[in-house]
């Protein structure tokens, strides 16, 4: 009888050994466990034109930080390329805001975005076109191909093939049933909510919608209260976005 309690005793001292090791305790696994939960993502959607100086100038001034920090860890970014282009039903034609120049780069965003949907790929295309500015759009974003190894032929294909005005027309879609509408362009929601003039301050938004932001070290210097966010998009909204 005591030889079989010995046996049991070493045994269970075994098993806690083998969950708990030295070096840990059940407190200390309890919180490593939870800082490793991911809640969901905030969605940040980036409503745009190809052309547009505004649009170029918070992709690459702006929305890369996203890319140079932690925050593509707690975001789903979404890039569509649309803006305030318009359909003509009648002769099913597609007008730019910045002429035919725009609505060629804006399929070839289109297409970059659907062939590598990782959004690391095709960011980097759109930020290294927009970046380069609005002359020679053909060279340029066949530069920006080469110069990231991105196959050039897959875009051309996408484009020729007539695939890329029809995800062009998709994005038009969307661009068309938000609600509320958009204003003027960039245009940017998180969680679908538009954040109107406050769109550079993206960050503090993101951060405000993610639920353990602690761990997000791009979130711990933003401190935007989420009473005053949600007063500023209620006030912007009376005030027509404006």
């Amino acid at each position: 009888m005591a030889s079989s309690r010995l046996l049991s005793f070493l045994l269970l001292s075994l098993l806690v050994i083998f969950i708990y090791p030295s070096n840990s305790s059940p407190e200390n696994n309890v919180t490593e466990a939870q800082s490793h939960i991911r809640f969901k993502k905030a969605s940040l959607s980036l409503y745009y034109e190809a052309l547009c100086p505004y649009c170029r100038s918070f992709i690459v001034s702006r929305l890369v930080k996203v890319f140079n920090t932690d925050l593509l860890n707690i975001i789903n970014l979404r890039l569509v390329p649309w803006g305030n282009a318009e359909y003509v039903k009648t002769n099913k034609t597609i007008i730019c805001q910045h002429g035919e120049d725009e609505c060629y780069l804006n399929t070839i965003h289109a297409c970059a975005i659907n062939i590598w949907p990782d959004p690391r790929k095709h960011f980097n295309f759109i930020y290294c076109v927009e970046n380069q500015g609005p002359d020679g759009t053909d060279a340029v974003w066949k530069t920006c191909s080469s110069t990231l190894g991105m196959d050039q032929k897959l875009i051309k294909n996408c484009y020729d093939s007539g695939y890329g005005r029809k995800l062009l027309l998709r994005y038009a879609t969307e661009t068309d049933d938000l609600h509320p509408k958009h204003s003027y362009v960039p245009w940017v929601t998180v969680n679908n909510q538009p954040l109107y003039d406050q769109y550079e301050n993206f960050i503090a938004y993101v951060c405000n919608a993610y639920k353990d932001k602690s761990w997000v070290k791009a979130c711990l210097s933003r401190s935007l209260n989420a009473t005053e966010e949600k007063s500023a998009i209620s006030k912007r909204s009376h005030n027509g976005g404006k």
